[in-house]
């Protein structure tokens, strides 16, 4: 498997090892590669976000034209 090096923000770091504390996970390692995987298994589903969006989009009406935050 392919070694990755990174530097995150502390706040992101403690929150890592408050879910390893917690059991979620066994250690960071696993934490980091089972968060990184779901993040790009919800991205790949959402699609990236167009900064350049045209006015009136969705920012305007909440996702998809709903106005829950998360729609299934």
């Amino acid at each position: 498997m392919p070694k990755v090096e990174i530097t995150i923000p502390e706040h992101l770091e403690m929150q890592i090892a408050q879910l390893v504390e917690q059991g979620e996970f066994l250690n960071r390692e696993e934490a980091i590669e089972d968060l990184l995987s779901t993040g790009l298994k919800a991205y790949k589903t959402s699609g990236p976000i167009d900064d350049e969006e045209e006015p009136g989009g969705y920012e305007d009406d909440g996702m998809m034209g709903h106005d829950d935050e998360y729609v299934f």
